[in-house]
């Protein structure tokens, strides 16, 4: 995360009552089938009020098929000029038990009061998947449930106002699970905001441990980036073990992430630490190595094992300017193998990410890694940053992960997004994200819209193929507005410009888009 003063350069919302979901369905059709009928809605053509082998429940004139599909002519559609309530449905019968996925192309106006897929009726937990919000670019999302009792609904949900609209192709329902195993949070300002006075509260205002808190959620994995010698002495090695030591007596995973710095390492700024500055290219080489090994074996020491590791921190242009620079690939290479050869020394198993923000830039990421494996660059998994505010629509983010996944045949994850909850700051200095304008659209500041963001970018994340999709991670979890904990490590009056996008309110209480920790 690159973070200034002021800025430089936007699924589930809380589970929806049991009364608002169209459950009342008439009795099965006798075209319930072991397989999914007319999933792509090309049996019937245009304006089909009922699709083939579907049925439909509430304000069906609000169902209809139409051109525009995905993969073919026709997709399902839900609009109306007023508001309405529908579902279009499929029983599946005579299934032999085990777990399904359904998997599914969908877009959305937003603004629904509800708007989701669903896998009902089978025996098990009905599960939900929201439809992200997406006016444009088609995004596939995923669905599993355990069928127990040798049937399922496939249930497609509106409630809506008017004029709100979804749209629905392509769904297949087949054998096979899905899920991410990362639902994470980089917490790295949290021991500072301790020592300078940060509280942090239960949702019900019960003064607690940020860590017991987010694991309540279901976090289980913490992010912690290191810096060399930091000017306020925090983010630094005897910090980073001391948090390891916390995270790991929680039960969670621990990812650490090398700056390479004395302070922010970003798209804009890759600084050498003071104390490497005039070095060679081959001292450059043994500094990180020694750096890298040195904080890893520390952690292994105290039994706090790094699970992941990122050599560089958002990497767009290279790292330990200007030897490191994507000017001279060879160089670079290099540096990254040092890093990545010093994390394998302490332990063979610690997955080794590289780590770019470029989430929604499909041809840069391509670029920047055919580039890397050309050099003989050494990696084990994929990270990118996704802020949708900066990045791009959700549909470019995920051709990009998709993408990444295939064409390296690596597993992928995203190691920063975020979302405000409200717009306006909680101490001196302007947020980084503070007017409507900046947001992503129909993703309102708001705990709901924060909520929603997260669990739709997580969505995304779980739908890669091949179940490459790691998971998430949340920056910067417990970034509180505390004074003196402020943006810049050298200035101690420095504010925070990210408080809106914690996960704790303004009255430090835990915030109920910590939900999201619990997606699949």
């Amino acid at each position: 995360m690159k973070f200034h003063p002021r800025r430089t350069i936007r699924a589930l919302l809380p589970p929806l009552a049991a009364g608002l979901a169209l459950t009342a369905l008439p009795a099965p059709t006798a075209q319930a089938a072991s397989t999914l009928t007319n999933g792509g809605f090309e049996s019937d053509g245009t304006g089909t009020a009922t699709p083939a082998g579907w049925s439909e429940y509430g304000d069906t004139g609000a169902s209809y098929t139409e051109p525009g599909g995905h993969g073919g002519s026709y997709r399902l559609s839900h609009y109306a000029s007023s508001a309405y309530k529908v579902e279009t449905y499929q029983y599946l019968s005579g299934l032999t038990n085990g777990t399904y996925t359904l998997t599914a192309w969908v877009r959305s106006s937003g603004g629904q009061k509800a708007a989701y897929m669903s896998l009902k009726n089978c025996g098990s937990a009905e599960q939900r998947t929201d439809l992200p919000v997406s006016s444009s670019g088609w995004i596939r999302i995923v669905t599993s449930v355990k069928v127990t009792n040798n049937q399922c609904t496939i249930s497609v949900n509106s409630d809506a106002n008017a004029g709100d609209w979804i749209n629905v192709d392509d769904l297949t329902f087949s054998s096979g699970t899905t899920g991410t195993s990362i639902h994470g949070a980089d917490i790295s300002s949290l021991a500072k905001s301790e020592a300078k006075g940060g509280v942090y509260r239960t949702g019900s205002g019960t003064t607690g441990d940020a860590l017991s808190i987010l694991k309540s959620s279901g976090m289980n994995y913490a992010r912690l980036k290191v810096w060399v010698n930091p000017a306020d002495g925090f983010n630094d090695k005897a910090h980073v073990l001391a948090t390891a030591k916390r995270v790991k007596a929680q039960g969670m995973k621990l990812l650490v992430d090398f700056h390479y710095s004395d302070s922010w390492a970003d798209p804009g700024q890759q600084n050498k630490p003071a104390a490497w500055a005039g070095h060679t290219y081959s001292r450059l080489k043994t500094d990180v190595y020694n750096h890298t090994y040195d904080v890893l074996n520390a952690l292994k020491a105290q039994g706090t094992t790094a699970d992941m590791v990122q050599v560089g921190n958002e990497i767009n242009g290279g790292m330990l300017w200007s030897e490191g620079s994507t000017d001279n690939w060879s160089r670079l290479a290099g540096l990254i193998n040092s890093g990545y050869d010093a994390v394998k020394a302490v332990n063979p198993s610690t997955t080794v990410a590289l780590h770019l923000a470029k989430g929604g830039d499909r041809a840069g990421t391509e670029w920047w890694f055919d580039n890397a494996v050309a050099n003989g660059v050494r990696f084990d998994a994929i990270g990118l940053s996704y802020y949708g505010y900066w990045h791009g629509p959700l549909s470019d983010f995920q051709s990009t992960l998709d993408d990444a996944a295939s064409r390296y045949g690596k597993p992928v994850f995203v190691a920063e997004t975020a979302y405000p909850f409200r717009l306006d700051s909680d101490d001196a200095l302007t947020n980084q994200i503070d007017t409507t304008g900046e947001l992503v659209s129909g993703y309102p500041a708001t705990v709901a819209g924060q909520t929603k963001w997260m669990n739709d970018v997580a969505s995304i994340v779980e739908a890669v193929p091949n179940g490459r999709g790691l998971g998430v991670f949340y920056w910067e979890a417990t970034w509180t507005a505390v004074t003196g904990n402020g943006w810049d490590p050298a200035d101690a009056t420095s504010g925070n410009g990210w408080e809106n996008q914690a996960l704790f309110g303004y009255d430090d209480r835990a915030l109920s888009s910590m939900t999201w920790f619990g997606h699949r």
